[in-house]
């Protein structure tokens, strides 16, 4: 049998310090019974002849041993000696195991594990005494939490922080244990969950409010309860293996022994919204005024998240200060280049580059480009201010479109979601077209319930052939058709280099070619993601574009980034289009604000592959001229033969390594919902910043305060 309790109290007398905590000579007490394996270990070996008194195991035991003590012996002062005495206690211990596993009711007949420990059932309850919304002042006045009804405790099931179901009780917080479900302010009628608090709101309908630092989670209104640590191995699987909610669920299945209970599909996207929907609030800065319906669904979560956040678009708010030695250099001019004894080059070339561009030829007849006449002729020369003055300091942000998408309304030009995403078309707006022929512009009424088109002969064969043509079309096998195409071609043509292409073969409808017709049989997808991050790789925000990547849509997607932080505008803004970029911006508008805080410069993987005779691209938008007209782009390296080379300050090609993470979510994003994919998103920008920072600061690529004396002119000489 076990040991009683008076054998419990003999035990810390006479083996533990009278100084020690209650809760330490547990803690030390637990340790002892989970090393008598080891014990047993060690009396085994001493059965044999000419075994030393101190065997492995025993040693092994005494460094357990001093190890609990000295986890706990911080707060005693050194046992109120000065001396650290924790190997002594541990070593006076040792020396007399076998009566204290005697009094402990320990033997070699009985299982060990029997005698563990075990952690009581869990308790869910809010941390919280006194009511949140009530007036505060002198304690007496502010309502305490009550119990919201005379019954017993709730059992639920838990899913704790090792992997476990475990029965739980659902409690609040009060002196009445075991008699209360949630905590009730009996004046304002707010009730208190573990996860959230409830309210009566406007029109007398229940709000609710998000708890941030909620320990535990419901994912399930069958009362199913999540340990946070389980929502932060979901997030890390989410962000090493590109793990959606459903391949979570399936693993944590597979790797735990209780087989009543399963951990759904459904339960796992309510876990992921609930986790990232408190996670993005803080980070966007909004956890204070968000509010929702009460026990509201994981779809009526995501869209107040995402109409809180940013729809169709979002900004990192803490990214827009963010500077690091990668992305944020002190401001350089071209006396700087000069007294670092660089050759100058032509104005056309790049750095670092081996294949430069070629050189346009002069065309006297040709068409002058109306958007280099709104430009300043020649580029400041840009000197250098005097020592001790203030320098100042650039950054540069890379732009870029990503093919990832959602569906949307079947019309070319709406950009509503749809009414039903599993076999919908339109959206609400247009959901009256269903009624309609699908060839555009018929117009005319379908010819039968649930049909596509009219009774035109004609429309009906088209549709038919549509049908056989793309029914069944998956991405395997546009795939497939894409390599037997290609193999065709490079049979025919001997040409190897001809990229991916889908030739798409149907019958013309009347005199309009096939590949020529309108039709909404259905839902079109937004054309891309369009991210821009800085030089570092943190990103900075999204959006969409809808029909294609053009430069209005780029300019808005700008203007909306930046709108609300001007002051946070970047010195460079890199993008394969700069110079449509550019010329579209000074030809609207030539005092437009992006002219005089930023220039636009063409990544230098697309630079070589604009044409040489865009002058304005070629002089306006270079990511890395050898003329020293752009200092800032341009840093200077001294090889082993004395000889000073020019290099590019910046990488333009951040954007790539974002897009090469974000393919591994490409099959995941094509499926969801507008809501979905707007909150996927922002959980995406966020882990992926979140990444790139922690990476910055372990390689210690922070801005020093070097840098800032640097850019505040101290210290400086010329």
């Amino acid at each position: 049998m076990g040991a009683s309790v008076r054998q419990l109290i003999f035990i810390l007398q006479l083996f533990f310090p009278p100084e020690l905590a209650v809760q330490q000579a547990v803690y030390v007490l637990n340790v002892l019974i989970s090393l008598y394996p080891l014990v047993r270990l060690h009396k085994n070996q001493r059965r044999e002849p000419r075994q030393p008194a101190a065997t492995g195991w025993l040693k092994t035991i005494k460094t357990l041993l001093t190890r609990a003590f000295l986890l706990e012996a911080d707060d005693v002062e050194a046992w109120t000696t000065g001396i650290q005495l924790a190997p002594e206690y541990a070593g006076y211990i040792c020396s007399d195991l076998d009566r204290l596993y005697t009094l402990l009711g320990l033997d070699d007949k009985q299982d060990p594990s029997a005698f563990i420990f075990r952690a009581p059932r869990p308790i869910l309850s809010t941390s919280r005494l006194l009511c949140r919304f009530c007036p505060a002042g002198d304690l007496n006045l502010v309502p305490t939490l009550r119990r919201r009804r005379k019954n017993n405790t709730q059992s639920v099931w838990l899913l704790n922080s090792s992997f476990h179901w475990v029965s739980a009780d659902l409690w609040c917080q009060s002196l009445m244990i075991g008699t209360i479900l949630v905590g009730h302010c009996a004046k304002c009628r707010a009730d208190y969950y573990p996860d959230r608090i409830t309210r009566v709101g406007q029109g007398r309908q229940r709000t609710e409010l998000l708890e941030y630092n909620a320990e535990f989670i419901r994912v399930s209104k069958s009362g199913i309860w999540v340990h946070r640590k389980i929502a932060v191995a979901q997030e890390k699987a989410l962000h090493r293996f590109h793990s959606g909610w459903s391949n979570f669920a399936d693993w944590v299945n597979d790797t735990k022994d209780d087989i009543n209970v399963h951990f759904t599909y459904r339960q796992s996207q309510r876990l992921f919204l609930e986790h990232f929907s408190r996670r993005l609030l803080i980070a966007h800065g909004k956890g204070d005024t968000f509010e929702c319906d009460a026990h509201s669904t994981p779809q009526s979560l995501a869209a107040k998240v995402r109409e809180k956040i940013g729809m169709n678009g979002g900004v990192l708010p803490f990214s827009m200060s963010h500077g690091c030695m990668d992305c944020t250099h002190v401001k350089r001019y071209r006396d700087d280049l000069i007294r670092e004894g660089v050759e100058f080059g032509g104005d056309m070339d790049v750095v670092g580059s081996d294949a430069q561009p070629a050189q346009p030829e002069l065309n006297p007849t040709a068409t002058p480009d109306p958007a280099l006449a709104l430009l300043p002729a020649v580029l400041p020369q840009q000197e250098a201010p005097g020592p001790n003055c203030p320098r100042g300091y650039c950054r540069l942000c890379v732009m870029d479109g990503k093919t990832l998408k959602h569906r949307k309304c079947a019309l070319d030009d709406c950009k509503g979601a749809l009414v039903n995403y599993k076999d919908g078309r339109f959206c609400e707006e247009h959901l009256s077209l269903r009624e309609q022929c699908g060839i555009v512009p018929c117009g005319r009424p379908v010819h039968s319930p649930g049909a596509l088109t009219c009774d035109d002969i004609s429309h009906i064969d088209w549709h038919k052939q549509y049908e056989a043509r793309f029914h069944r079309l998956s991405f395997p096998g546009v795939r497939r058709v894409i390599r037997r195409q290609n193999a065709d071609l490079e049979g025919k043509t001997g040409n190897t280099t001809h990229g991916p292409s889908l030739q798409v073969q149907l019958q013309a409808l009347g005199e309009t070619p096939g590949e020529k017709v309108i039709h909404t049989f259905k839902a079109k997808s937004i054309y891309c993601l369009q991210t821009v991050q800085w030089a570092c790789g943190v990103p900075i925000g999204w959006g969409k574009c809808y029909r294609s990547e053009s430069t209005p849509q780029v300019l808005a997607f700008l203007n909306k980034i930046w709108d609300d932080d001007p002051d946070f505008r970047p010195s460079f803004i890199v993008y394969d289009k700069a110079c449509d970029l550019l010329r579209h911006v000074i030809t609207q508008d030539p005092s437009d604000l992006w002219i005089k805080t930023t220039k636009f410069v063409v990544d230098a993987w697309h630079y070589i592959g604009h044409q040489a005779t865009d002058i304005l691209c070629r002089t306006r938008c270079n990511p890395a001229p050898t003329n020293g007209s752009q200092p800032d782009l341009v840093l200077t390296e001294t090889d082993d033969h004395g000889v000073v080379h020019q290099t590019r300050a910046f990488t333009t090609e951040t954007a790539e390594q974002l897009n090469s993470w974000l393919d591994g979510f490409d099959s995941q994003l094509r499926q969801m919902t507008d809501v979905n994919f707007d909150f996927f998103v922002h959980v995406l920008m966020l882990i992926y910043a979140e990444a790139v920072e922690k990476r910055i600061v372990a390689k210690g690529r922070g801005l020093s305060e070097e840098f800032w004396d640097a850019v505040n002119g101290d210290n400086m000489t010329e």
